[in-house]
């Protein structure tokens, strides 16, 4: 049974009705919010939501019995659906209990399964501020934000595995399934056209290797697929000053022929 979190009141019947937000209303403009992860990246609501992305909100704490239960079933919705590259985000809440990133990372390591990891936010990056904003009293409580910013689903319980989310898509919402490295994205193994290293980078240095004497035009898009720079190549060079923060992006490059695009990843 899911595990409630109050101070003052404690439930007596199961035919109490509950709001696990008690903050909106299905329909409701949510207020917007900026938080930054265990990792250090920064993630806007408004952003997202601006992208076309739907976003699902896992509130937790790390000693939550059922929140350890769910979280490596969250990471594996989020990783089925692209880890942010598609049309859905996912972010964990860590909001309350006094969770700080040294927890969350240990929940995390603990609990969060073998997929990749929805970004995750502890009291050091925000949570709080959004889990007091919501209004949350019951743990774990996943909501769903639209693109228009409204929040459409309240809470999605019970959870028994992927499905569990699936079946609160809108009526004209059909997500496609995608790889963490795909959208798009070219498989280094099977490279034609270009090379680059380090990957990981350090957002500074890439080297890019061309496989062609043509010259090439290179677009750096961020995870919401935001042209954030450009730059031209000749077939073998070192681009420098790229400035980028720990991330995700996409890089692409593009002869008068050909076009491949691969993830580049910033630590």
């Amino acid at each position: 049974m899911k595990k409630y979190y109050f101070l003052f009141l404690f439930l007596v019947t199961s035919s109490f009705t509950y709001s696990q937000i008690l903050n909106y209303s299905v329909g409701d403009v949510v207020t917007d919010f900026t938080v930054t992860d265990i990792h250090g990246n920064e993630h806007n609501l408004y952003t997202y939501t601006a992208a076309g992305k739907y976003v699902f909100i896992d509130f937790s704490f790390t000693t939550c019995g059922p929140c350890q239960q769910v979280a490596p079933i969250f990471n594996e919705f989020y990783d089925k659906y692209g880890c942010g590259l598609g049309e859905i985000m996912c972010f964990t809440m860590f909001g309350t209990n006094s969770d700080n990133n040294t927890d969350v990372e240990n929940f995390e390591n603990a609990h969060g399964g073998s997929f990749n990891h929805a970004p995750s936010i502890s009291n050091d990056g925000g949570a709080i501020a959004v889990d007091l904003d919501f209004g949350v009293n019951t743990y774990p409580s996943t909501c769903i934000i639209a693109p228009d910013n409204t929040i459409i689903v309240l809470d999605i319980w019970p959870i028994s595995g992927v499905a569990s989310y699936e079946a609160q898509f809108p009526a004209d919402f059909n997500p496609t399934p995608m790889s963490c490295d795909s959208a798009g994205v070219t498989d280094a193994k099977e490279n034609e056209l270009f090379s680059m290293y380090p990957n990981p980078s350090d957002g500074k240095l890439l080297n890019i290797n061309l496989e062609t004497a043509d010259t090439a035009r290179m677009n750096i898009y961020n995870i919401l697929g935001e042209k954030i720079a450009t730059y031209h190549l000749s077939q073998s060079q070192e681009v420098k000053e790229m400035n980028l923060a720990p991330g995700t992006y996409l890089v692409t490059v593009e002869t008068a022929h050909t076009k491949e695009t691969r993830k580049l990843i910033v630590k």
